[in-house]
């Protein structure tokens, strides 16, 4: 298994509100998080802070390798910090209205464990096709799907920028948690708003097909990001399954 990511301010932003982690558990299992923060002063980066690390750490103390057991784990954990997020943001006035989207991937021997709020993705590389894997928890994904808009005219929707479901807004946590096989030389790839919005699939797809190192190809999207204007921040983590490798 090989991992690799990187994230970027962009062109546009003051700061990086998004954060990127890796993490393993006792029994060797891998958690890849990339969490894109919004709302208050400083509030987008210090809940994407906060989401990764907390969630991170919590899982390099399980042991669990049972798929259906991480679910729970996870699908737990996340209302957890939901809770903690919204606590912080009600006790400093510069952080009220924090929160961030979310999506990771638990991948434990020849399967892989999927999550995601708002509009932060998944895609899944495979036999040279680009699947997203994740859906976006947006309101003009909402349009979209109820056939009141084109997928060219919410290109250009004023309000495409409005998440339906994040992490530390509301009470309730409502995330996808799915569950699926890993095949040889698969390809997973999560990445924040800032890529998606700027680089369609067809370019990430010839990219992450493409020959060059996985870090490399990392950087390409990033660069890609940033030459069609970069206005917000970007993130791309990458993870490249080769049996070969494994024990």
């Amino acid at each position: 298994m090989e991992y690799t990511y990187r994230t970027d301010i962009g062109r546009k932003r003051p700061n990086n509100q998004d954060y990127v982690g890796l993490f393993a558990n006792t029994a060797g299992v891998t958690l890849a998080i990339v969490a894109d923060g919004m709302g208050g002063h400083q509030g987008g980066d210090v809940a994407s802070e906060m989401a990764v690390s907390h969630l991170g750490h919590a899982f390099e103390a399980t042991q669990n390798t049972d798929v259906e057991k991480i679910v729970r784990w996870l699908i737990f954990e996340l209302q957890q910090e939901n809770s903690v997020i919204l606590e912080k943001a009600q006790h400093f006035a510069d952080l009220t209205g924090m929160g961030t989207t979310l999506v990771a991937v638990i991948i434990s021997g020849s399967r892989f464990v999927v999550a995601n709020i708002g509009d932060s993705r998944a895609y899944l590389y495979r036999h040279d096709r680009l699947i997203q894997i994740t859906e976006d928890h947006s309101l003009v994904n909402e349009l979209v799907r109820r056939g009141e808009l084109t997928r060219e005219e919410a290109e250009k929707f004023p309000q495409r920028n409005v998440i339906t479901r994040s992490l530390g807004v509301f009470e309730d946590v409502d995330a996808d948690v799915t569950i699926y096989d890993m095949e040889y030389d698969d390809y997973l790839l999560l990445c924040s708003d800032g890529l998606t919005k700027q680089v369609k699939d067809a370019a990430i797809a010839k990219v992450i097909g493409g020959s060059q190192p996985l870090g490399a190809k990392a950087q390409q999207l990033i660069d890609m990001a940033n030459a069609a204007g970069g206005p917000d921040n970007i993130s791309a983590l990458i993870i490249h399954q080769d049996w070969r490798e494994q024990p």
